[in-house]
């Protein structure tokens, strides 16, 4: 048999007799997605909206596309069949720059409704307390740490907003912590396929260090003096 006819064979090689069974293969419909430009528009709009729904998967789905960029470079694939890691990354800050400032919009619009909110919320108005303090301080390397910490850039990007926080202090430190986390998002997933394969043991890996960053991320903001 001809292995070259094989691009998978030849990435993941074999183990036991058994080809390693690749992320992709599972995919279905989704693994037609990573080869398609809607990848793009998909990422870019899970990105914007999880800073109102932090429950959206936006990290995991950036590292499975760079996933399936390294997947296609290894087996040969043209260009327009894989994403593209550079157009990924900027894509994926460019929308988190965006959610940010829609978010922070709307919280400098919220008045008194914004307060009565995050007043019912004992844990929103610690974390305002703490996070406005920081940032009354000038402290906007916090706001690239919360990028990482979940659903810590919605209540960055809201505290800032209520607070009235001026756009030029705010917006160099959003995109710098979109462009920080893009990047990092994209290399475990383009980083740990080249290392690990397009398996699921290498997505897991990825998906993992990246918890591990925003739960590193959390204590970091935990431990901001109110």
């Amino acid at each position: 048999m001809n292995l070259l006819s094989h691009p998978t064979r030849t990435l993941y090689g074999c183990y036991g007799g058994k080809r390693g069974v690749t992320v992709f293969e599972n995919f279905g419909s989704m693994g037609a997605l990573t080869g398609s430009p809607w990848i793009y528009a998909l990422v870019a709009a899970s990105v914007l909206l999880d800073v109102f729904l932090p429950v959206l998967p936006s990290g995991v789905l950036v590292i499975t596309a760079a996933t399936a960029a390294a997947a296609g470079t290894a087996a040969g694939k043209v260009p327009a069949d894989v994403p593209d890691i550079l157009l990924l990354t900027l894509c994926a800050a460019t929308a988190s720059v965006l959610g940010d400032l829609v978010a922070y919009r709307l919280a400098w619009r919220g008045g008194d409704r914004l307060d009565r909110a995050i007043a019912r919320s004992r844990r929103l108005t610690t974390a305002q307390e703490r996070l406005g303090g920081a940032l009354a301080r000038g402290g906007g390397a916090l706001v690239v740490v919360a990028r990482f910490a979940p659903a810590g850039r919605s209540v960055v990007s809201f505290v800032a907003g209520a607070a009235h926080r001026r756009i030029r202090e705010f917006l160099p430190w959003s995109a710098l912590a979109g462009l920080t986390w893009a990047a990092y998002s994209v290399a475990l997933g383009y980083y740990g396929a080249q290392w690990l394969g397009t398996t699921w043991l290498a997505t897991g890996v990825s998906v993992l260090a990246l918890f591990g960053a925003g739960a590193g991320a959390a204590y970091v903001m935990r431990r901001q003096p109110a």
